[in-house]
């Protein structure tokens, strides 16, 4: 891997990794000419990806399919594709395409390309890297207009679910984790799992602040589920429960478990 020095934070980060030179010069070279892009690394193989992307967390890689040791897919694999960074894959074989766009690629280059086919793909990742960002601003603003609002009602202790026509009641203890669903959020109860019509940032601002925290921007756990964390890439948190089940902490809602526990969170 050969780092290269980080210039300004609104830049795009960009890894390289091609076990070929010179398909990594001539990708260098490429991201060169375009001042919103900062090349942060490259790599000769798959293993070493694996490290750069944990430790530079990189916000686009190209990423070459054949390499020793392991290849662009292993790649994929190891960091899974929750957590990968926009990637745009890099071959010389189009049966791969396909496999590509099934991993959640960006897109795709086929060797050789051209600069305008390579400009193309550019500029669709750095669009999609822009409405991402505006998407977690939006979260966020949300999250705190939620937080500013002065508590006016109990916290809930049972919420009614709809099933098959008929409606219960479920108790708010019962749950083990929520997922957000779109305007949804999906409760999931042992091995059960009830979707409920109302959006994560609404159903946060309702349930004991308490017992209840939002780990992550499309997750909310409960406390007393949660058996053990392990760290994982920077300043995200695995976290396990006690049925097996494997969450992620975000490290931007650290700070509410720190409330709660202090250190080291």
């Amino acid at each position: 891997m050969k780092p290269v020095t980080q210039k300004g934070a609104k830049k795009v980060r960009a890894l390289i990794v091609d076990d070929e030179p010179l398909a990594r010069e001539r990708l260098r070279d490429l991201l060169s000419e375009d001042g919103d892009v900062e090349v942060v690394g490259e790599c000769a193989d798959g293993r070493e990806a694996v490290e750069a992307i944990g430790n530079l967390a990189p916000d686009l890689v190209f990423l070459d399919v054949q390499m020793p040791s392991l290849d662009g897919f292993g790649v994929v694999e190891a960091i899974t594709p929750e957590r990968m960074p926009m990637t745009v894959f890099v071959t010389a074989f189009d049966r791969y395409a396909l496999k590509a766009f099934e991993v959640h690629a960006q897109d795709y280059l086929l060797k050789p390309f051209d600069q305008d086919r390579f400009d193309i793909a550019l500029r669709r990742a750095k669009a999609r890297l822009s409405q991402r960002a505006e998407n977690d601003m939006h979260e966020k603003l949300l999250a705190l207009i939620a937080d500013a609002k002065p508590a006016t009602a109990p916290a809930l202790d049972r919420i009614a679910i709809k099933s098959g026509g008929s409606v219960y009641f479920l108790r708010t203890d019962e749950i083990d984790w929520i997922e957000a669903a779109g305007n949804y959020s999906r409760l999931h109860v042992g091995k059960k799992a009830h979707l409920l019509r109302e959006t994560m940032t609404a159903l946060e601002s309702k349930l004991d602040s308490k017992r209840f925290v939002r780990i992550h921007r499309s997750t909310i756990v409960n406390l007393e589920r949660i058996r053990e964390l392990q760290p994982y890439f920077h300043g995200d948190y695995v976290v396990l429960l006690h049925d097996g089940t494997q969450l992620t902490l975000s490290r931007n809602y650290r700070p509410k478990l720190h409330d709660l526990f202090g250190p080291p969170f």
